[in-house]
């Protein structure tokens, strides 16, 4: 019998709507390639916002949420190993990925794990499911056998670690999906979290010029200082490029992505998460002019340690600290979902 079983953990519990509480409950007795990790910092992604404000559907009673660095405290037997083929061991300062998927599935088998027909995710499950401490609003996290862990490297602080568990490790799959950037004219479209760090990831890929567009002039100013050639408001102009990364969910946005590709271009789509209205597609224009568009939704395990690769290189030269806030206790959650967002992109919590 495990000893921890007798020790407790505290939890941020949503119980729908914007009633958030703490609890304290159980640590489970490990099974065979679970991983116990204590939380270090975790962020707050827009996400779980959505959720509480009922834009978007989770079972309650969970505890969210899914951004964090922790620190493993526990395997269960048969160890696990993190997404460098290292073997964990307590101790070890990771990153838990979103998505557990089962691995043998046809969507898992052709890569598309994140898409596994049986997937589970991080901070998206009931509280009164088998895999109760799913989310890292928590002082103890379980990861179940096969989840996708990341080694942080040991120079790159809390603070820019905990958001590459979803923001950065996206960005690092929309990048990859927009192809080689050397030399290329790339849009962003949204200053948000992503569209910040799609900004530092673009430049990093070696983008000749990284135009930024949102209606926000704080947001423009931010992405000027995290490497964007320019930033404009939305109906402003932005010429021809070669490449599009849409990152706020809008139609018109998504229409004018499609407007300024030239020939060759290619529009990556991954701010569309919530229903909304049709964007009219022109099939000649994309003949004639050779354009691809692509979706990307979550991302891969090898995208979580690219992520991490890409913070840790950049740590010096980009203003990473700038996205996040000071961190708050986890007492104070549920004003933090409950309430407008920060002058930060993510709002620490520190349990």
């Amino acid at each position: 019998m495990d000893p921890r079983t007798a020790d407790l953990t505290t939890v941020a519990l949503w119980e729908g709507g914007a009633a958030v509480r703490l609890a304290e409950v159980p640590l489970p007795e490990l099974k065979p390639g679970e991983v116990l990790v204590r939380v270090r910092l975790a962020t707050v992604c827009g996400s779980d916002r959505h959720t509480v404000t009922g834009r978007r559907r989770s079972p309650a009673p969970s505890v969210l949420g899914h951004e964090a660095v922790g620190e493993v405290v526990a395997i269960g037997p048969d160890g696990a190993r993190a997404v460098d083929g290292h073997r964990l061991t307590p101790g070890d300062r990771v990153v838990p990925g979103v998505a557990v998927a089962c691995g043998a599935c046809d969507r898992c088998l052709a890569g598309r794990t994140a898409k596994c027909r049986a997937v589970r995710k991080v901070g998206h499950e009931s509280f009164e499911s088998e895999w109760a401490l799913s989310g890292t609003y928590a002082r103890h996290l379980v990861l179940p056998a096969g989840a996708t862990l990341a080694r942080v490297p040991d120079r790159l602080p809390d603070e820019l670690a905990a958001p590459a568990a979803c923001a950065t490790a996206t960005v690092t799959a929309v990048v990859e999906a927009a192809g080689p950037l050397g030399g290329r004219r790339v849009l962003v479209s949204g200053a948000g979290m992503l569209g910040i760090t799609a900004v530092a990831a673009a430049r990093d890929a070696g983008a000749a010029e990284v135009v930024v567009t949102d209606p926000d002039p704080a947001r423009r100013g931010l992405a000027l200082r995290f490497g964007a050639t320019s930033a404009r408001a939305v109906d402003e102009p932005v010429g021809l490029v070669d490449v599009a990364i849409e990152l706020s969910g809008a139609s018109p946005a998504v229409a004018r992505c499609l407007d300024v590709l030239d020939v060759g271009g290619r529009l990556v789509l991954a701010g569309s998460v919530a229903p909304a209205p049709a964007v009219a597609l022109d099939p000649e224009r994309v003949v004639r002019g050779w354009l691809t568009v692509t979706g990307v939704h979550n991302y891969e395990p090898r995208h979580l340690g690219a992520a991490l690769d890409l913070l840790d290189r950049t740590r010096d030269a980009v203003p990473w600290r700038e996205l996040v806030s000071a961190p708050v206790p986890l007492d104070a959650l549920g004003d933090v979902l409950a309430g407008p967002p920060g002058t930060a992109p993510r709002v620490a919590v520190r349990p």
